[in-house]
This record gives structure tokens, C-alpha cells and sequence, in this order.
């Protein structure tokens, strides 16, 4: 269980009851892993989303309602953040084949025209 802590260590470290964590887990705020006697196991991600949640309820006023519309932009956030991050990478990559084949381009023989190019107006 390396990794983990148990409710209780978490209630402690916050100063909140061990009922208000649940109370979180009802609400699906938090969503701790249980051990294999469904014990609740809290690990870095769980504690730092409830360190937010906390933030939220005590400094900010946010009521619980709100504090899950909060969660649920900052997911969407971030994984349309990775969606940047992965179109950025594809625009990259097409632009520096492009400036390969442009260079390519460039070192090829030109073929030129024999002789002067004529305009015939009709």
C-alpha cells in the first residue's frame, strides 16, 4: 500500500472529520481506492484534488455544487489542453516535412524555357 494513506491521516492532515471525506466520496468529489477490506485509500491525485476542494469551501465560499462545475471545466481543461498539445505536434511535424520538401525543391534542377516566351493576343 505504498503510496497510499489511510482516511483518518488524511482527515488529520486537513482538519476535517473523516465523515466530511465521505460525504465528498457520496457526492463523487473525490473518488479514494479502497483495499481489498474496502478500506479507503488515499493516494497523491486524491489528495491533491481534495486540497482544491477545500480551497474552494473555505477560502472561496463555493458551495459543493459549484465546487463540482469547478472540477468538472478544470477536466475538461485539461484535456483539451492535451488535444493542443497533440494537434501543435501534428502541425509541427507537418510543417517541418513540409520545409524538408521545400528544400528538396530548391536543390532540384530547374528545366528553363529555349528562347523568349511569347504572348499571342487573340
Amino acid at each position: 500500500m505504498e503510496g497510499f494513506v489511510f482516511i483518518g491521516v488524511v482527515a488529520e492532515r486537513f482538519g476535517v472529520h473523516p465523515q466530511t471525506l465521505r460525504l465528498y466520496e457520496r457526492e463523487g468529489l473525490i473518488r479514494p481506492a479502497r483495499s481489498s477490506g474496502n478500506t479507503r485509500l488515499y493516494d497523491l491525485e486524491t489528495v491533491e484534488r481534495l486540497e482544491i476542494i477545500l480551497t474552494l469551501t473555505r477560502e472561496l465560499g463555493v458551495n459543493l455544487a459549484g465546487v463540482e462545475v469547478i472540477l468538472e471545466l478544470k477536466s475538461r481543461l485539461a484535456r483539451m489542453e492535451g488535444e493542443v498539445g497533440r494537434l501543435m505536434e501534428s502541425v509541427r511535424a507537418v510543417a517541418a516535412d513540409h520545409a524538408a520538401r521545400a528544400r528538396d525543391a530548391s536543390r532540384a534542377l530547374a528545366v528553363r524555357p529555349r528562347g523568349p516566351i511569347v504572348l499571342r493576343v487573340r
